[in-house]
């Protein structure tokens, strides 16, 4: 079983999909996180339904995140 925050590290500066907890996937480049599970996406879509938007920098806090797989 890989840790959060060793599975963080390996990311870093890869492209993840993240599932937020109202349903939302985002997807974007990791480039920061914090020992809270914050995270800074950049190039970041997001994809609801029918709705595709290119959103740029995003901070998501990390209470939100419901699953994160690196694409």
């Amino acid at each position: 079983m890989i840790m959060p925050m060793k599975m963080l590290e390996s990311v870093l500066n890869k492209k993840v999909a993240l599932l937020l907890k109202d349903n939302r996937t985002l997807e974007g480049s990791l480039i920061g996180y914090d020992e809270y599970m914050n995270l800074v996406l950049d190039d970041v879509e997001e994809k609801a339904q029918e709705v595709n938007r290119k959103l740029g920098v995003v901070i998501v806090r990390g209470s939100n995140v419901v699953r994160m797989v690196p694409i």
